[in-house]
């Protein structure tokens, strides 16, 4: 396990459209595994593939406050939303930097586990987000493409806060 670099915006490999993943190996294995050493590394919710340079439908996720509890989905399909939400959000591929994007507030999606076992997972609020949010990274779409009102300093959000 070890911790990867991430790429950063302006970096043309997460422009790029991810390829699916047949199989599960020993190789994969380890990706997921230095993805969620390098998710938990850097403090983030999410992370793709993509973002440590590996162009393979494959995120990781863990929106849970203690950070234990880890989803994986490999090639994963969004098969339904509903509902709208509005609100900030960051990306470790932008550090320093915050934007509002329009999300839906409720999603299903189809995916693989680790094993290669189907399964459906349901999320609302911050899950439904960081599921289209690193779902779009694997289609080559960064969320400053989506901000309705512009990037800020992620700073700037602090100082109004206190």
């Amino acid at each position: 396990m070890a911790i990867r670099n991430i790429r950063k915006i302006g970096d043309s490999i997460l422009t790029k459209v991810s390829k699916k993943v047949d199989k599960v190996d020993k190789r994969l294995q380890e990706l997921i595994d230095d993805m969620l050493d390098t998710m938990y590394a850097a403090e983030g919710v999410g992370l793709a593939a993509p973002q440590i340079g590996v162009l393979k439908r494959v995120i990781v996720i863990d929106v849970s406050e203690e950070g234990n509890s880890p989803i994986v989905l490999i090639n994963p399909e969004i098969i339904e939303t509903e509902g709208c939400q509005v609100g900030d959000e960051g990306c470790l591929s932008v550090p320093g930097k915050v934007g509002t994007v329009e999300r839906p507030n409720y999603v299903k999606v189809k995916a693989y586990d680790r094993d290669m076992k189907e399964f459906t997972l349901e999320g609302t609020e911050l899950l439904a987000r960081a599921i289209c949010h690193e779902i779009d990274h694997l289609n080559g779409i960064l969320y400053v493409d989506k901000v309705i009102d512009g990037l800020r300093d992620a700073d700037d959000d602090e100082d109004d806060e206190e």
